[in-house]
């Protein structure tokens, strides 16, 4: 086993490094919800009715935690999409 002695300024340079680096992993990771637009350029709809017409059929999953605010599953957008593939012949 090896012991690795650092100065202080260099450990906390390192320290930032670790940290800028997990947080820009956070970044790139797709959040699991989103609104209403997104949802929309996802399914490259431009209606609002046809985006609540799929919710109200139970064919992608949403939450609303406030009366205004409807989020989608980014999930469950990419699974209706697949659910509805064509294969060629």
């Amino acid at each position: 086993m090896q012991v690795v002695c650092l100065q202080e300024e260099a450990f906390y340079a390192l320290f930032e490094k670790v940290v800028e680096h997990l947080e820009q992993k956070r970044k790139d990771k797709p959040e699991k919800w989103i609104d209403g637009e997104e949802a929309m350029f996802h399914l490259k709809i431009k209606s609002t009715t046809t985006l609540q017409k799929l919710r109200d059929e139970g064919k992608i999953r949403f939450s609303q935690p406030q009366r205004k605010i409807i989020l989608y599953d980014r999930d469950s957008i990419n699974e209706y999409i697949e659910e509805n593939v064509r294969e060629t012949f």
